[in-house]
């Protein structure tokens, strides 16, 4: 009878091994907490869904900026985001990680608040986070109630969305809102965070003589893609969704992506502008990776943090036609 037996050579060659994947995770953990979580980049993407001869128009979409204190470099990163001019901000939610951080996120944002915005919530503007364990993200949606019961700190919501308002952002919470700007009615619906089965749909605004003849451009606005929302909305004539809540996966496999989007979201589609079919339409939909990380979780690894500039464009053939959709991804631009 054969037997094999681990000599002392092989036990050095394993504990070797062990001991360079060992280096190898604790390396990539240090990048992701010391680097990448930190090198905020613009992402950029053009799409023609304007009435034919409008001019170009551009949104920053922001979201998951979980802020807390003393987070100076998003701070002044945030800030710099007014250097851009956007035409319009949307702010998808997820913008606290901490209960005193309400005035330093206001003070972060105040330059962008020069510029038309509108705004949903996501559950961390509600509740403050607690830890979870990580793992638990592969089995699912992390489950969360509006009684905040997983969430015991709760925020002072009221104080953040007054802080927006009175930077004359509209709050689009469960409501509806047309806003005219540079000669294009902008119709928009938005939604409470539907990781809390809270939305509720508004519909698109109602009231002007001739509003669907007129040249208008319909904008959903949501925190966290669930499919349910993405077809509400693509069946209801959208013309583009927003939302944000997967952090793109925040931990990705170079090569292959997210490996998790904490809804009920397919993996690839966790970042990025892609189109969403529903009830016989196509709807362009654009998730944003985020600009921050749960404060339980303060890594990111290939997945960088990110704002979103879409420049929408006038539309040149039936709106659901594919050509209509022009991508375009340019090279991040960094600002230190």
């Amino acid at each position: 009878m054969s037997r094999t037996r681990t000599t002392p050579s092989c036990l050095s060659t394993l504990g070797a091994a062990a001991g360079f994947a060992v280096a190898a995770g604790a390396g990539a953990v240090a990048y992701g907490a010391l680097i990448e979580r930190h090198w905020f980049q613009i992402r950029e993407e053009s799409l023609a869904i304007l009435p034919p001869g409008s001019a170009p128009f551009t949104v920053l979409h922001l979201s998951d900026i979980h802020l807390s204190p003393g987070q100076h470099k998003k701070t002044r990163w945030l800030q710099q985001l007014a250097a851009l001019q956007p035409d319009l901000v949307v702010n998808t939610g997820d913008n606290l990680s901490h209960p005193d951080a309400i005035a330093p996120l206001l003070d972060a944002l105040g330059p962008l608040m020069e510029f038309p915005g509108v705004f949903v919530p996501g559950s961390n503007d509600y509740f403050a986070p607690t830890f979870k364990n990580p793992f638990a993200y592969f089995s699912g949606p992390s489950k969360f109630t509006s009684s905040g019961r997983h969430h015991p700190v709760a925020l002072d919501t009221d104080a953040l969305h007054t802080g927006f308002g009175l930077g004359g952002w509209v709050n689009l919470t469960n409501r509806a809102q047309s806003i005219p700007m540079k000669g294009i009615r902008f119709d928009f619906s938005g939604v409470d965070d539907p990781h809390l089965n809270r939305e509720r749909y508004a519909g698109w605004p109602r009231g002007a003589v001739g509003q669907d003849s007129a040249p208008h451009v319909k904008i959903a606005v949501a925190h966290a893609p669930y499919q349910r929302v993405l077809d509400h909305f693509t069946g209801a004539g959208a013309d583009l969704i927003l939302a944000g809540h997967t952090h793109g996966g925040q931990v990705c496999v170079p090569g292959y992506g997210a490996l998790v989007s904490n809804c009920d979201l397919p993996t690839w589609r966790a970042r990025g502008l892609n189109d969403w079919d529903a009830n016989g339409r196509t709807t362009p939909v654009n998730v944003s990776a985020g600009i921050g990380t749960a404060r339980t979780a303060p890594f990111r690894f290939a997945c960088r943090p990110e704002a979103v500039v879409l420049t929408l464009t006038a539309k040149r053939h039936d709106r659901n036609a594919a050509s209509d959709l022009d991508f375009v991804f340019s090279p991040p631009v960094r600002y230190s």
